[in-house]
């Protein structure tokens, strides 16, 4: 039987295709949550990179919460979901490796939480820089739209004041456009953006922060159920 640590010649840097290889095997549960890994020396080997380049890709995983490495002990599987931490969500899109079922839908649940409160906090500290963001070129295609749309969102968290969110984002930042291109492929979706983007401009012009905050969770509700819909 072929060893599910086989892969073909990998592009990346050895380190790199290591780390890799293995977030997609335990989102797939080829490696499910408690299980252990083979010993170092067959490993490295199942892999084709040397041993100190597998320790790097396994202290990496360590930190992030994807394995728990134990000394003198075999390295355990961790359950991801309940014990990883924000590089998860990075490395998951990077592996290219399934998601859990309703993922998308559980991410925007969480943008719903936080988009209002820093749309809210942006347009009360630094309303120049949200009209500076909403001013540039608005694009008609699908992806340049999720790209606006990203930059927006980034630019509203960076207005914030409050660092933390700019961390959550970034935390998500590859899949967001990953989704967001197929979700603005549709011109409904694009309109119902582009009315927020001109609703939100309108609350901060007239120093609303309210008001941006109340347009801001109308329009997550809105892609939110839109998205669901995709996904039945």
């Amino acid at each position: 039987m072929r060893s599910p640590f086989k892969t073909p010649h990998a592009r990346h840097r050895p380190a790199v295709h290591a780390e890799r290889v293995l977030v997609g095997l335990i989102l797939s549960r080829r490696c499910p949550a408690g299980s252990t890994l083979p010993p170092e020396r067959h490993l490295a080997q199942q892999l084709g990179v040397t041993r100190p380049t597998l320790r790097e890709a396994l202290q990496r995983l360590d930190r992030d919460g994807w394995i728990e490495i134990r000394h003198g002990k075999a390295t355990r599987v961790r359950d991801v979901w309940r014990e990883g931490g924000l590089n998860v969500l990075a490395a998951a899109v990077r592996s290219g490796g399934r998601l859990p079922p309703r993922f998308v839908s559980h991410l925007l649940e969480v943008r719903l939480a936080l988009a209002p409160a820093y749309a809210r906090a942006a347009a009360a500290a630094a309303p120049g820089a949200v009209l500076a963001a909403l001013e540039q070129r608005r694009p008609t295609a699908a992806e340049p739209y999720a790209e606006f749309d990203w930059a927006l969102h980034a630019a509203l968290a960076a207005a914030s004041g409050n660092p933390v969110f700019t961390l959550i984002l970034n935390g998500f930042g590859d899949l967001y456009r990953q989704l967001a291109r197929r979700y603005f492929t549709a011109p409904a979706a694009r309109l119902a953006s582009s009315r927020f983007y001109a609703a939100l401009e309108r609350a901060v012009r007239a120093g609303q922060p309210g008001r941006a905050e109340r347009v801001t969770r109308a329009a997550m509700q809105h892609s939110l159920a839109r998205w669901k819909a995709l996904e039945s």
